[in-house]
Protein backbone atom coordinates (compact mmCIF):
# COMPACT_ATOMS: atom_id res chain seq x y z
CA UNK A 1 0.00 0.00 0.00
CA UNK A 2 1.52 3.59 -0.97
CA UNK A 3 1.64 5.81 1.76
CA UNK A 4 1.93 9.61 1.21
CA UNK A 5 4.96 10.24 3.85
CA UNK A 6 7.11 12.75 2.66
CA UNK A 7 6.61 16.08 2.15
CA UNK A 8 9.83 18.89 2.66
CA UNK A 9 7.25 21.04 4.27
CA UNK A 10 6.27 21.60 7.93
CA UNK A 11 4.62 18.74 10.32
CA UNK A 12 1.00 20.84 10.31
CA UNK A 13 -0.28 18.10 7.99
CA UNK A 14 -0.03 15.67 10.43
CA UNK A 15 -3.49 16.36 12.39
CA UNK A 16 -5.57 16.49 9.27
CA UNK A 17 -3.69 12.82 7.32
CA UNK A 18 -3.71 11.08 10.88
CA UNK A 19 -7.82 12.32 11.21
CA UNK A 20 -8.12 10.99 7.88
CA UNK A 21 -7.03 7.47 8.55
CA UNK A 22 -8.71 7.68 12.03
CA UNK A 23 -11.74 8.34 9.95
CA UNK A 24 -11.21 5.24 7.18
CA UNK A 25 -10.64 3.22 10.38
CA UNK A 26 -13.89 4.13 12.02
CA UNK A 27 -15.68 3.38 8.67
CA UNK A 28 -13.87 0.01 8.88
CA UNK A 29 -14.81 -0.59 12.29
CA UNK A 30 -18.35 -0.07 11.94
CA UNK A 31 -18.26 -1.99 8.91
CA UNK A 32 -16.69 -4.79 10.58
CA UNK A 33 -18.96 -4.93 13.40
CA UNK A 34 -22.20 -4.94 10.75
CA UNK A 35 -20.14 -7.73 9.06
CA UNK A 36 -19.84 -9.66 12.17
CA UNK A 37 -23.42 -8.79 13.12
CA UNK A 38 -24.88 -10.26 10.04
CA UNK A 39 -22.57 -13.39 9.92
CA UNK A 40 -23.99 -13.76 14.12
CA UNK A 41 -27.12 -13.01 12.93
CA UNK A 42 -27.06 -15.42 9.79
CA UNK A 43 -25.35 -18.15 12.43
CA UNK A 44 -28.27 -18.00 14.92
CA UNK A 45 -30.82 -18.38 11.93
CA UNK A 46 -28.91 -21.34 11.40
CA UNK A 47 -29.08 -22.67 14.28
CA UNK A 48 -33.00 -22.21 14.98
CA UNK A 49 -33.50 -23.86 10.92
CA UNK A 50 -31.08 -26.52 11.84
CA UNK A 51 -33.56 -27.50 15.20
CA UNK A 52 -36.92 -26.83 13.01
CA UNK A 53 -35.13 -29.34 10.47
CA UNK A 54 -34.06 -32.21 12.94
CA UNK A 55 -37.66 -31.70 14.63
CA UNK A 56 -39.49 -31.86 11.15
CA UNK A 57 -36.75 -34.82 10.03
CA UNK A 58 -38.22 -36.70 13.55
CA UNK A 59 -41.57 -35.70 12.69
CA UNK A 60 -41.00 -37.65 9.20
CA UNK A 61 -39.11 -40.83 11.35
CA UNK A 62 -42.73 -40.67 13.11
CA UNK A 63 -45.03 -40.72 10.50
CA UNK A 64 -43.18 -43.42 8.33
CA UNK A 65 -43.72 -45.25 11.56
CA UNK A 66 -47.29 -44.63 11.38
CA UNK A 67 -47.56 -45.53 7.59
CA UNK A 68 -45.72 -48.72 8.31
CA UNK A 69 -47.81 -49.44 10.83
CA UNK A 70 -51.24 -48.62 8.84
CA UNK A 71 -50.09 -50.26 6.03
CA UNK A 72 -49.93 -53.36 8.31
CA UNK A 73 -53.52 -52.64 9.79
CA UNK A 74 -54.93 -51.85 6.53
CA UNK A 75 -53.28 -55.37 5.43
CA UNK A 76 -54.55 -57.05 8.56
CA UNK A 77 -58.08 -55.37 7.73
CA UNK A 78 -57.98 -56.43 3.77
CA UNK A 79 -57.62 -59.70 5.23
CA UNK A 80 -60.82 -59.60 7.54
CA UNK A 81 -62.41 -58.15 4.89
CA UNK A 82 -61.60 -61.09 2.51
CA UNK A 83 -62.47 -63.78 5.06
CA UNK A 84 -66.12 -61.75 6.18
CA UNK A 85 -66.85 -61.78 2.47
CA UNK A 86 -66.35 -66.05 2.50
CA UNK A 87 -68.56 -66.09 5.46
CA UNK A 88 -71.05 -63.99 3.66
CA UNK A 89 -70.71 -66.23 0.47
CA UNK A 90 -71.70 -69.43 3.14
CA UNK A 91 -73.93 -67.54 4.47
CA UNK A 92 -75.74 -67.28 1.35
CA UNK A 93 -74.99 -70.94 0.77
CA UNK A 94 -76.54 -71.86 4.07
CA UNK A 95 -79.26 -69.58 3.32
CA UNK A 96 -80.31 -71.05 -0.22
CA UNK A 97 -79.69 -74.47 1.59
CA UNK A 98 -82.31 -73.41 4.25
CA UNK A 99 -84.28 -71.98 1.84
CA UNK A 100 -84.63 -75.41 -0.42
CA UNK A 101 -85.27 -77.03 3.04
CA UNK A 102 -88.29 -74.29 3.69
CA UNK A 103 -89.57 -75.36 0.35
CA UNK A 104 -89.50 -79.11 0.58
CA UNK A 105 -91.12 -78.54 4.62
CA UNK A 106 -93.60 -76.29 2.20
CA UNK A 107 -94.41 -78.91 -0.02
CA UNK A 108 -94.78 -81.62 2.39
CA UNK A 109 -96.75 -80.14 4.73
CA UNK A 110 -99.14 -78.67 1.88
CA UNK A 111 -99.40 -82.20 1.30
CA UNK A 112 -100.53 -83.07 4.70
CA UNK A 113 -103.12 -80.67 4.12
CA UNK A 114 -104.13 -81.60 0.97
CA UNK A 115 -104.56 -85.18 2.85
CA UNK A 116 -106.77 -84.11 5.34
CA UNK A 117 -108.95 -82.19 3.64
CA UNK A 118 -109.61 -84.58 1.24
CA UNK A 119 -109.92 -87.37 3.92
CA UNK A 120 -112.87 -85.04 5.16
CA UNK A 121 -113.40 -84.09 8.98
CA UNK A 122 -112.20 -87.56 10.32
CA UNK A 123 -110.05 -86.92 13.27
CA UNK A 124 -107.33 -88.94 14.54
CA UNK A 125 -109.40 -90.21 17.65
CA UNK A 126 -111.65 -91.32 14.82
CA UNK A 127 -109.07 -93.36 13.25
CA UNK A 128 -108.12 -94.62 16.39
CA UNK A 129 -111.47 -96.24 17.41
CA UNK A 130 -112.23 -97.47 13.78
CA UNK A 131 -109.45 -100.11 14.40
CA UNK A 132 -110.48 -103.94 14.21
CA UNK A 133 -108.44 -105.52 16.82
CA UNK A 134 -106.10 -103.96 19.75
CA UNK A 135 -102.60 -104.85 17.96
CA UNK A 136 -104.39 -102.65 14.76
CA UNK A 137 -105.18 -100.01 17.62
CA UNK A 138 -101.57 -100.00 18.85
CA UNK A 139 -100.25 -99.83 15.31
CA UNK A 140 -102.86 -96.89 14.67
CA UNK A 141 -101.89 -94.74 17.58
CA UNK A 142 -98.31 -95.60 16.96
CA UNK A 143 -98.76 -93.97 12.98
CA UNK A 144 -100.38 -90.79 14.83
CA UNK A 145 -97.76 -90.71 17.23
CA UNK A 146 -95.32 -90.85 14.54
CA UNK A 147 -97.19 -88.28 12.32
CA UNK A 148 -97.68 -85.48 14.93
CA UNK A 149 -93.68 -85.81 16.27
CA UNK A 150 -93.04 -85.66 12.28
CA UNK A 151 -95.39 -82.37 12.13
CA UNK A 152 -94.10 -80.73 15.59
CA UNK A 153 -90.13 -81.60 14.39
CA UNK A 154 -91.08 -79.69 10.65
CA UNK A 155 -92.54 -77.18 12.07
CA UNK A 156 -89.92 -76.39 14.75
CA UNK A 157 -86.91 -76.94 12.16
CA UNK A 158 -88.55 -74.74 10.01
CA UNK A 159 -89.08 -72.09 12.19
CA UNK A 160 -84.93 -72.18 13.20
CA UNK A 161 -84.00 -72.33 9.81
CA UNK A 162 -85.89 -68.64 9.16
CA UNK A 163 -84.69 -67.38 12.49
CA UNK A 164 -80.89 -68.30 11.77
CA UNK A 165 -81.05 -67.80 8.39
CA UNK A 166 -82.34 -63.65 9.74
CA UNK A 167 -79.67 -63.93 12.17
CA UNK A 168 -76.81 -65.15 10.48
CA UNK A 169 -77.75 -62.78 7.36
CA UNK A 170 -77.77 -59.58 9.52
CA UNK A 171 -74.58 -60.74 11.43
CA UNK A 172 -72.76 -61.27 8.33
CA UNK A 173 -74.00 -57.76 6.41
CA UNK A 174 -72.64 -56.02 9.74
CA UNK A 175 -69.97 -57.31 9.88
CA UNK A 176 -69.22 -56.59 5.87
CA UNK A 177 -70.12 -53.13 6.97
CA UNK A 178 -67.86 -52.58 9.63
CA UNK A 179 -65.03 -53.91 7.95
CA UNK A 180 -65.67 -52.04 4.64
CA UNK A 181 -66.13 -49.08 6.80
CA UNK A 182 -63.02 -49.81 9.03
CA UNK A 183 -60.82 -50.42 5.34
CA UNK A 184 -62.11 -47.10 4.04
CA UNK A 185 -61.29 -44.50 6.96
CA UNK A 186 -57.74 -46.67 7.49
CA UNK A 187 -57.46 -45.28 3.47
CA UNK A 188 -58.10 -41.77 4.34
CA UNK A 189 -55.73 -42.36 7.52
CA UNK A 190 -53.24 -43.13 4.98
CA UNK A 191 -53.63 -40.34 2.58
CA UNK A 192 -53.65 -38.06 5.48
CA UNK A 193 -50.34 -39.72 6.57
CA UNK A 194 -48.65 -39.54 2.98
CA UNK A 195 -49.61 -36.07 2.47
CA UNK A 196 -48.02 -34.79 5.38
CA UNK A 197 -44.93 -37.15 4.95
CA UNK A 198 -44.72 -34.84 1.46
CA UNK A 199 -45.70 -31.47 3.20
CA UNK A 200 -42.71 -32.51 5.58
CA UNK A 201 -40.22 -33.75 3.08
CA UNK A 202 -40.89 -30.46 1.33
CA UNK A 203 -40.17 -28.68 4.62
CA UNK A 204 -37.14 -30.01 4.72
CA UNK A 205 -35.96 -29.48 1.41
CA UNK A 206 -37.24 -25.90 2.47
CA UNK A 207 -34.84 -26.10 5.30
CA UNK A 208 -31.64 -26.98 3.59
CA UNK A 209 -32.15 -24.59 1.03
CA UNK A 210 -32.04 -22.06 4.01
CA UNK A 211 -29.40 -23.41 5.90
CA UNK A 212 -27.43 -23.37 2.93
CA UNK A 213 -28.02 -19.81 2.29
CA UNK A 214 -27.65 -18.91 5.29
CA UNK A 215 -24.26 -20.50 5.36
CA UNK A 216 -23.01 -18.92 2.02
CA UNK A 217 -24.22 -15.66 4.07
CA UNK A 218 -21.99 -16.58 6.92
CA UNK A 219 -19.43 -17.18 4.48
CA UNK A 220 -19.36 -14.30 2.63
CA UNK A 221 -19.75 -12.24 5.68
CA UNK A 222 -16.40 -14.21 7.43
CA UNK A 223 -14.69 -13.10 4.02
CA UNK A 224 -15.58 -9.69 4.16
CA UNK A 225 -14.37 -9.33 7.92
CA UNK A 226 -11.26 -11.00 6.87
CA UNK A 227 -10.87 -8.18 3.93
CA UNK A 228 -12.06 -5.37 6.17
CA UNK A 229 -9.52 -6.69 9.31
CA UNK A 230 -6.80 -6.56 6.70
CA UNK A 231 -7.73 -3.01 5.91
CA UNK A 232 -7.85 -1.82 9.32
CA UNK A 233 -4.68 -3.59 10.08
CA UNK A 234 -2.88 -1.51 6.98
CA UNK A 235 -4.75 2.07 7.92
CA UNK A 236 -3.32 1.08 11.36
CA UNK A 237 0.07 0.56 10.26
CA UNK A 238 0.08 3.63 7.81
CA UNK A 239 -1.53 5.52 10.76
CA UNK A 240 1.62 4.82 12.76
CA UNK A 241 4.57 5.32 10.05
CA UNK A 242 2.43 8.87 9.85
CA UNK A 243 2.53 9.83 13.46
CA UNK A 244 6.55 8.39 13.68
CA UNK A 245 7.28 10.33 10.48
CA UNK A 246 5.78 13.83 11.81
CA UNK A 247 7.00 12.90 15.52
CA UNK A 248 10.91 13.43 13.72
CA UNK A 249 9.57 16.81 12.04
CA UNK A 250 8.11 15.16 9.13
CA UNK A 251 12.10 14.61 7.96
CA UNK A 252 13.98 11.64 7.01
CA UNK A 253 16.65 10.38 9.33
CA UNK A 254 19.96 10.97 9.10
CA UNK A 255 21.15 7.40 7.17
CA UNK A 256 24.89 7.76 9.03
CA UNK A 257 25.71 8.25 12.65
CA UNK A 258 25.68 12.09 13.64
CA UNK A 259 29.36 12.38 14.15
CA UNK A 260 30.06 12.16 10.66
CA UNK A 261 30.53 15.92 8.80
CA UNK A 262 29.66 16.28 4.88
CA UNK A 263 32.39 16.69 2.60
CA UNK A 264 30.70 17.66 -0.30
CA UNK A 265 27.36 19.22 -0.36
CA UNK A 266 24.38 19.20 -3.26
CA UNK A 267 25.05 21.02 -6.20
CA UNK A 268 27.33 21.97 -8.59
CA UNK A 269 30.77 21.64 -8.29
CA UNK A 270 34.77 20.22 -10.10
CA UNK A 271 34.05 15.99 -10.04
CA UNK A 272 36.75 14.20 -7.70
CA UNK A 273 38.10 12.35 -10.55
CA UNK A 274 37.66 14.15 -13.82
CA UNK A 275 37.92 17.10 -12.59
CA UNK A 276 35.14 18.96 -14.37
CA UNK A 277 33.84 22.36 -13.28
CA UNK A 278 30.70 22.90 -12.46
CA UNK A 279 29.73 19.03 -12.33
CA UNK A 280 26.46 18.23 -10.67
CA UNK A 281 26.79 16.21 -7.44
CA UNK A 282 23.10 14.59 -6.98
CA UNK A 283 23.27 13.60 -3.56
CA UNK A 284 25.78 14.76 -0.09
CA UNK A 285 28.68 12.49 0.46
CA UNK A 286 29.66 11.46 4.61
CA UNK A 287 33.11 10.22 4.93
CA UNK A 288 33.33 6.94 7.62
CA UNK A 289 35.37 4.33 7.82
CA UNK A 290 34.91 1.08 6.04
CA UNK A 291 32.05 -1.35 7.26
CA UNK A 292 30.10 1.67 9.47
CA UNK A 293 26.51 1.16 9.43
CA UNK A 294 23.99 3.01 7.32
CA UNK A 295 20.38 3.30 7.92
CA UNK A 296 17.55 4.14 6.46
CA UNK A 297 16.10 6.87 5.93
CA UNK A 298 12.47 6.07 6.33
CA UNK A 299 10.69 2.76 6.36
CA UNK A 300 9.79 1.76 2.73
CA UNK A 301 10.21 -1.13 0.06
CA UNK A 302 13.98 -1.64 -1.44
CA UNK A 303 14.01 -1.36 -5.09
CA UNK A 304 17.95 -2.32 -6.02
CA UNK A 305 20.52 -4.10 -4.26
CA UNK A 306 23.43 -4.72 -6.12
CA UNK A 307 26.13 -3.17 -8.07
CA UNK A 308 25.71 -0.54 -10.42
CA UNK A 309 27.89 1.47 -13.11
CA UNK A 310 29.05 4.61 -10.90
CA UNK A 311 27.46 4.47 -7.34
CA UNK A 312 29.11 0.60 -6.84
CA UNK A 313 27.23 -1.25 -4.57
CA UNK A 314 23.59 0.59 -4.25
CA UNK A 315 20.58 0.39 -2.12
CA UNK A 316 17.78 2.32 -3.45
CA UNK A 317 14.12 2.07 -1.51
CA UNK A 318 10.86 3.20 -2.24
CA UNK A 319 8.91 5.23 0.44
CA UNK A 320 5.67 6.33 -1.26
CA UNK A 321 4.44 8.98 -2.95
CA UNK A 322 7.46 9.46 -5.48
CA UNK A 323 10.05 9.48 -3.22
CA UNK A 324 13.19 7.75 -3.40
CA UNK A 325 16.73 7.18 -1.06
CA UNK A 326 19.66 6.11 -2.51
CA UNK A 327 22.74 4.96 -0.93
CA UNK A 328 25.80 4.10 -2.92
CA UNK A 329 29.04 3.28 -2.82
CA UNK A 330 28.34 0.42 -0.28
CA UNK A 331 31.08 -2.23 0.30
CA UNK A 332 31.67 -5.39 -1.26
CA UNK A 333 29.22 -7.98 1.07
CA UNK A 334 28.28 -4.90 2.84
CA UNK A 335 24.38 -4.88 0.99
CA UNK A 336 22.29 -6.21 4.08
CA UNK A 337 18.62 -6.19 2.54
CA UNK A 338 17.50 -7.55 -0.71
CA UNK A 339 14.74 -5.97 -3.47
CA UNK A 340 11.22 -6.00 -2.57
CA UNK A 341 11.75 -6.40 1.39
CA UNK A 342 10.19 -4.17 3.56
CA UNK A 343 12.62 -2.06 5.36
CA UNK A 344 11.93 0.49 8.78
CA UNK A 345 12.76 3.32 9.12
CA UNK A 346 16.57 3.57 11.56
CA UNK A 347 16.94 -0.10 9.74
CA UNK A 348 20.54 -1.25 9.28
CA UNK A 349 20.72 -1.78 5.75
CA UNK A 350 24.10 -1.57 4.55
CA UNK A 351 28.07 -0.36 5.27
CA UNK A 352 30.01 2.28 4.13
CA UNK A 353 32.64 1.11 1.33
CA UNK A 354 34.56 2.37 -2.02
CA UNK A 355 33.20 0.78 -4.89
CA UNK A 356 32.40 2.34 -8.05
CA UNK A 357 33.44 5.82 -9.18
CA UNK A 358 35.05 6.62 -5.59
CA UNK A 359 38.20 8.39 -4.29
CA UNK A 360 37.73 7.01 -0.47
CA UNK A 361 35.61 5.52 1.71
CA UNK A 362 32.27 7.11 2.05
CA UNK A 363 28.29 7.10 1.56
CA UNK A 364 26.90 8.96 -1.14
CA UNK A 365 23.38 9.64 -0.23
CA UNK A 366 20.54 11.22 -2.07
CA UNK A 367 16.65 12.02 -2.06
CA UNK A 368 14.79 11.49 -5.32
CA UNK A 369 10.85 13.13 -6.02
CA UNK A 370 9.60 11.37 -8.85
CA UNK A 371 13.32 10.17 -9.48
CA UNK A 372 14.68 14.31 -9.78
CA UNK A 373 17.32 14.59 -7.13
CA UNK A 374 16.43 16.65 -4.70
CA UNK A 375 18.57 18.29 -2.10
CA UNK A 376 18.82 15.96 0.91
CA UNK A 377 19.29 18.25 3.49
CA UNK A 378 15.94 19.96 2.75
CA UNK A 379 14.43 16.16 4.12
CA UNK A 380 17.33 15.09 6.80
CA UNK A 381 16.40 16.92 10.33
Amino acid sequence: MAVVLFQPADGQAAPSEVDKINRELEKVRIEMKAAASSKLHAQEEFKAIEQKKEEAAQSVTRIMTQISQTTENMQGVRDRLAVTEGELVEAGESLQEAEKRIEARDKLLQSRVRLLYTSGSVSYLDVLLSSTNFVDFLDRFDSIQSILSQDKTILEEHKKDKELIVIKKAEVETKLVEVKDLYGRLQVYYAQLVDKEKEKEKMILSYSEQMEELEDISAEQEALIMKLAKKASDLEKQRNRVQSHYKSGGKLLRPIGDGYRISSGFGPRTHPITGEKGKMHQGVDFPAPAGTAIYAAESGVVLVAQATSGYGNTVIIDHGNGLWTLYGHIRNGGIKVEAGENVKRGQKIAEVGTTGNSTGNHLHFEVRKNEKPQNPMSYIR
